[in-house]
């Protein structure tokens, strides 16, 4: 079994509830646990100098001189949140990375959740390890749908699309839609997902993958969100959305609009979050390689020092205190440099973002999707990653680390 395996199943037992019959139940340990934490956020961001107002936990920040609001939990004490809920049902389509994540988080959380998917399928399998149960929590989709007043399309995009023509009539008036991306309803010419004109439509989006959503919850830290509102029915769209933002596990919440979510999500995963990232390493390695330097020696250069060194202050403290951290001669070259890749890969950029604009990303996400041999696919496609001299170097390489466990 490989590592990523034994990860995943590892991640899966470790967020499983214990017993089912207090599924829907949050516990007096859960609440005062979130009630501390709550106090702990708005206590320390009270004396942040970059607030502008505070009105119980929604405030006002300066983003390099740009305002923008931002929500946080605080606002919403578990007891606040379950009441406010206590006569919705929320029916969660699709059990997959995010499915997993919030699902279980809006359970722990006290609320009435139910997940709906494919009867008998991997994804069914998944959901009662978790332990939801078939006939209680755990039903076909169509069932599901029914049930359920918020309905969670969680599925992916490709399916999104696929099933939206037997999802559609189930989606009465009165009912709340709800997505994590905002990809189906912007490209509806592509998806024909348009939503019923009787009901809000809302999104969720955490900033990170739904086991990073369990995992920071589960720590008591929450992850940050985007929130939107496509169609306001009720004229509380907006705020259902936030509740359900704290409700799925967010710490932090930022408004922005369906378009600018997709639109800078499928732009940032090409970028420099994953595409971008992936060409660099590999440029700058093979550089190395080429003019003789060693497979550890070019990884260590180009990966290594990179993701277990820089990028964690980057991420803590920011860039500049990364250059401070380094010795002058790299922060010399590095000043010096940053306006020539800058330059390089500007026009690389506007490029993407374009493509990512008009649909061209779109179309090819979907038909590539859509395909009936997309996971052979795919494998094939990540077997020539891994299979990589850079990263077959760096398996060795990680297994040297201190905490790498033999």
């Amino acid at each position: 079994m490989s590592f990523a395996s034994r990860s995943a199943q590892a991640l899966r037992a470790a967020s499983r509830r214990a017993p089912r019959n207090v599924a829907n139940v949050a516990s007096h340990a859960q609440r005062a646990s979130y009630s501390l934490l709550a106090r702990s956020a708005v206590a320390a961001t009270s004396r942040a100098p970059a607030i502008q107002t505070q009105v119980r936990g929604v405030k006002t920040l300066d983003f390099a001189g740009t305002k923008e609001v931002v929500y946080e939990r605080s606002d919403w004490p578990l007891a606040k949140l379950q009441d406010y809920f206590k006569n919705d049902t929320l029916a969660l389509i699709g059990y997959g990375s995010q499915g997993h994540g919030q699902g279980l988080n809006a359970r722990d959380n006290g609320l009435k959740v139910i997940v709906g998917v494919r009867e008998g399928g991997e994804s069914w399998k998944q959901a009662q390890e978790d332990g939801w149960v078939p006939g209680e929590t755990l039903f076909p989709i169509e069932e599901a749908i029914n049930r359920g007043t918020i309905i969670m399309n969680l599925l992916s995009d490709a399916a999104q699309s696929q099933t939206w023509p037997k999802i559609e009539p189930l989606i009465t008036k009165g009912k709340t839609l709800y997505f994590s991306h905002g990809f189906s309803v912007v490209y509806k010419d592509d998806t024909h997902v348009i939503p019923p004109k009787d009901v809000d439509v809302i999104l969720v989006a955490p900033k990170g993958s739904g086991r990073t959503v369990r995992t920071l919850f589960k720590e008591g830290r929450g992850i940050n969100s985007s929130v939107a509102v496509w169609q306001d029915v009720t004229g509380k769209a907006k705020e259902k959305a936030v509740a359900l933002g704290v409700a799925v596990g967010s710490g932090y919440m930022y408004e922005t609009t369906f378009e600018k979510e997709v639109y800078s999500d499928l732009y940032g995963e090409r970028g420099v979050l994953m595409g971008g990232i992936q060409g660099l390493f590999l440029a700058q390695y093979k550089v190395l390689r080429a003019n003789g330097h060693t497979p550890s020696e070019a990884f260590n250069e180009t990966v290594e020092e990179a993701t277990q060194s820089l990028y964690p202050l980057i991420g803590q403290y920011g860039m500049d205190y990364m250059y401070n951290a380094c010795s002058t001669t790299a922060r010399r070259g590095a000043l010096d440099w940053a306006p020539i890749f800058e330059k390089a890969n500007l026009p690389v950029f506007e490029q993407l973002y374009e493509s990512v604009k008009n649909g061209t990303e779109t179309r090819k996400s979907l038909e590539y999707n859509s395909r009936s041999t997309y996971r052979e696919d795919l494998a094939k496609e990540l077997k020539e990653i891994d299979e990589q001299e850079i990263w077959r170097a760096g398996k060795v390489v990680r297994g040297l680390r201190p905490d790498s466990q033999h």
